[in-house]
């Protein structure tokens, strides 16, 4: 693999939407040594992150990012595909353009089978981390530290431009990159990202929620804390994904009558064969 830190010098990296994935991108390579421009239509957030030394240069328009040799685009998924097809003629010939979105079917099938203008690469990403928080002020360097980055490019993409672009990302703090298809990342999104979160919902809009100070501790807060969402993003991640997260949702319905049932009717047998395996399989997956 080839030594990204030897080349330094020789890379811009552009962050498109400085919210808490973009700020921390942006924060995690100019950590790495690299010369970061940021874009962010929110001017206080621009001069926030120049102020912070976030960026090299920040503007409110996306020019700034049109000399960059890696982008990252960290956008609402629909102002991905807006951002990407408006803007492909002006980003410098040679360059990897990277979506972060949380759901790459919708994403790669839109920009894969675009005729878009200019000689860049675009290529579907997620970086596997986040907070229940949002925005530039709850980004910070180490958000990505042992994290997973997902790529998903066209089949025929060159084994020399993915094999730089790991590199590159591990020099923020990724511990690992995984490259696979559009349609088994979202299907694994569903169930190990979307899936929780449509838990965590339903639970808190329990009626006994509000009561649940003093009676609460670690499994309310294990539980619950991804409640603390951003309806407009996933609502849009929710629905651009329905047949996969569906598909978990009633695999989890049917999984929770089991235990409601048994539960209900008193057969202590059943629900010790059903938590027996639940726990098998935990520890059998997550040694």
């Amino acid at each position: 693999m080839m030594d990204i830190e030897d080349d330094f010098t020789d890379f811009k990296i552009g962050v498109a939407g400085l919210g808490l994935i973009g700020g921390s991108l942006a924060k995690a390579f100019k950590r790495a040594g690299f010369c970061v421009a940021g874009f962010d239509i929110d001017k206080q957030t621009v001069d926030c992150a120049r102020q912070e030394g976030a960026v090299d240069c920040a503007d409110t328009q996306p020019d700034v990012l049109f000399d960059c040799d890696y982008i990252f685009v960290a956008l609402y998924p629909d102002a991905i595909i807006d951002f990407v097809k408006k803007n492909a003629p002006n980003f410098k010939k040679g360059a990897v353009v990277v979506d972060c979105c949380g759901i790459k079917g919708h994403i790669c099938e839109s920009l894969y089978n675009s005729d878009l203008e200019g000689s860049f690469t675009f290529i579907g990403g997620h970086p596997m981390a986040g907070t229940e928080y949002r925005g530039y002020s709850a980004s910070f360097a180490e958000l990505f530290k042992g994290a997973s980055f997902i790529l998903t490019p066209r089949p025929a993409e060159s084994e020399e431009v993915i094999e730089k672009l790991s590199a590159l990302i591990k020099t923020a703090g990724f511990e690992r990159v995984v490259v696979t298809t559009p349609k088994h990342h979202d299907r694994m999104i569903a169930f190990t990202s979307q899936l929780p979160h449509i838990l965590a919902c339903a639970y808190v809009m329990s009626p006994s929620c509000p009561e649940h100070s003093g009676f609460s501790a670690g499994s309310y807060r294990d539980v619950s804390r991804v409640a603390h969402i951003t309806p407009e993003l996933w609502s849009q991640l929710f629905i651009d994904n329905k047949e996969e997260l569906c598909c978990e949702i009633d695999i989890m319905i049917n999984n929770m009558k089991k235990l409601r049932d048994a539960a209900y009717a008193g057969d202590k047998n059943t629900l010790f064969e059903l938590l027996s395996e639940a726990r098998r399989i935990k520890d059998s997956v997550d040694k």
